[in-house]
């Protein structure tokens, strides 16, 4: 491949899609040649606003034969149909997570994927997040000694709509499956998960028979333990931290506050605004990070883009813990 920039496609135009058109479009190693969406309004107002052509058929897409990887950011549903399509086409793919809802689907094309010289990754986007992804470059050099505890609070600000939770998988699939990749980012190989939940606030949740706030445990084979701390709602805003402890010593992330600005009176001491509301803005940096990577897994060079192991891997964990949850068991698992 050349050093022009690589065209893109990318199907879906909701507001995951736009925030990956807006990367595509501020890197100057990416293009974005092509979109898709049924709502055809969508993709040509994204188009509009961050190039390329839209269509409302991803399968015209795909075909065009003037493009050099693809970006999947549809519904859920439409992921293995469309991956699988994009390695017919022979492109490079980069799709939202989860890879699916079912566990079954993803293995079906587990072997095709491991077969095939195209590369699939899976939009993690929290490894790249430079706070994260310097504590974990730290716990690998062994400044706090060996990794015996990773604590991973992520709690959002306010609930989604009834109907979303309705389509989305439940908590763990929706929600957690951020949190168990970062658990596998920093210990691969978990192999147990304990998992609890509760119903205490949000309505859909409990219309739809989910989840609002949940913690859950995963063992990994050396015995060090990753607790994972979950709620559909948070007063202080985004809450996203998180605590490796070691052997000598602990690393700690806190929340990315609005301003670095705090103020003191009679009435408070060291006042601070609010933490950061909304996850765009909270992990902005870490989506361009996870497109550049992107770009160096399509160009043949050294990359530390999620792959399509690593998306079955934490649906795996998600399942297990919708189990454990269930049946208030703890759960063995095998990654392999």
């Amino acid at each position: 491949m050349n050093d022009s920039p690589i065209r893109f496609g990318l199907i879906g135009t909701g507001r995951i899609g736009q925030v990956h058109a807006r990367s595509i479009a501020e890197n100057p190693r990416t293009a974005l040649s092509r979109v898709a969406d049924p709502f055809v309004e969508g993709a040509r107002s994204v188009a509009a606003r961050f190039g390329g052509t839209p269509t409302d058929s991803a399968d015209e897409l795909l075909a065009a034969g003037d493009l050099d990887a693809v970006l999947i950011a549809s519904p859920t549903p439409t992921h293995v149909p469309l991956i699988s399509a994009a390695l017919d086409a022979g492109l490079p793919v980069l799709c939202e997570k989860p890879i699916d809802l079912d566990l079954a689907a993803v293995d079906a094309l587990r072997g095709r994927v491991a077969a095939s010289p195209v590369p699939v990754a899976i939009g993690f986007n929290r490894r790249f997040d430079p706070a994260f992804a310097d504590v974990r470059a730290r716990v690998r050099a062994g400044e706090i000694g060996e990794l015996e505890q990773l604590t991973i609070t992520s709690r959002d600000p306010a609930a989604p709509p009834a109907d979303y939770v309705g389509v989305s998988g439940g908590i763990f699939r929706d929600m957690t499956i951020h949190d168990f990749d970062m658990a596998r980012f920093f210990l691969p190989d978990i192999v147990e998960v304990q998992a609890s939940g509760s119903t205490l606030f949000d309505e859909g949740a409990r219309q739809h028979g989910d989840f609002d706030t949940a913690v859950v445990v995963l063992r990994s084979r050396s015995g060090a333990l990753v607790t994972i701390v979950n709620s559909r709602h948070s007063a202080v805003g985004y809450d996203q931290r998180m605590e490796a402890f070691g052997s000598r010593g602990v690393l700690n992330v806190a929340n990315a506050p609005t301003s670095l600005v705090s103020v003191s009176t009679a009435a408070a001491v060291e006042a601070r605004p609010p933490y950061q509301d909304f996850f765009l803005d909270r992990y902005r940096e870490a989506y361009a990070a996870e497109l550049e990577a992107f770009v160096s897994t399509v160009r043949g060079e050294p990359s530390e883009s999620p792959t399509f192991e690593d998306g079955r891997a934490a649906l795996v964990l998600a399942e297990a813990a919708q189990r454990s949850a269930e049946t208030g068991r703890s759960v063995p698992v095998d990654l392999d």
